[in-house]
């Protein structure tokens, strides 16, 4: 009896031991998906040709230190979500936002070195017409996203960095009544700046910037202490190969 029993104890401990190393190599052989590597589908889940708006897509700020670079956000335009830090070296976001107050928008692109998204397969670029987004139809050729750039501050106000998407309003006399209260405000210019993006997934987006205000859309009722930065925008995405942007 004392025999079997042994040899039975010393048969259910191999059985343990073979099931553990087969767990354990077929897990190796058949990992679980690393979400933050895991590639969306190239519709994602917006569809296209449906104009999408995003509210009060939030970046936190420190108007203590407002030369502090903050960290940079992203955001999917092909899912409408905001994506987590550590998807940086991923193609599941489109937009970055960095720089001064994160309001400077660049694209995820994985071969240009000075991109966000470097050594991922994101295939991004960006660019910005002078144009109102409704005048925007044509979708430009690739040869004309930049991988590099991003787009923030315009020459029409202080600060400003070439084409921009917003006006900065340093001293308030500018688009202000040089009032106080409209020192230091940032005007959005959806009438004549168009945002276009090539997405990390090779789709087409143009994007009207409209505020960075919180539930305040119009001029009049942006002043320095209205909360900020609080981004409202509208956005449609066409597919890859398109030549032209459509609202259907």
């Amino acid at each position: 009896m004392r025999s079997i029993t042994h040899n039975l104890t010393k048969w259910l401990g191999v059985l343990t031991i073979a099931g553990m190393l087969f767990s354990s190599c077929s897990k190796s052989n058949n990992p679980e998906p690393d979400p933050k590597t895991d590639t969306p589908a190239a519709s994602g889940s917006v569809p296209f040709y449906k104009l999408q708006r995003v509210e009060n897509f939030s970046a936190p700020t420190d108007d203590s230190a407002p030369t502090t670079a903050p960290p940079v956000l992203y955001f999917s335009l092909e899912n409408k979500v905001q994506a987590p830090a550590d998807y940086q070296k991923t193609a599941r976001w489109d937009l970055s936002f960095s720089n001064l107050y994160n309001s400077f928008i660049g694209a995820n692109n994985g071969k240009d070195a000075t991109n966000p998204g470097y050594t991922a397969n994101g295939v991004g670029g960006i660019l910005i017409l002078k144009q109102a987004f409704e005048t925007v139809t044509d979708v430009p050729a690739d040869k004309d996203f930049s991988t590099s750039k991003t787009f923030g501050t315009d020459d029409q106000g202080a600060f400003g960095e070439g084409t921009g998407w917003y006006l900065y309003d340093f001293g308030g006399n500018i688009r202000g009544d040089g009032s106080y209260n409209k020192q230091h405000v940032a005007y959005a210019m959806p009438e004549s700046r168009t945002l276009v993006v090539r997405t990390a997934t090779g789709n087409y987006a143009k994007i009207k910037m409209i505020s960075c205000y919180k539930d305040v859309l119009t001029a009049d009722k942006w002043f320095r202490d209205t909360p900020h930065m609080y981004f409202t925008f509208e956005y449609v995405i066409v597919p890859k190969g398109s030549t032209k942007f459509e609202i259907k």
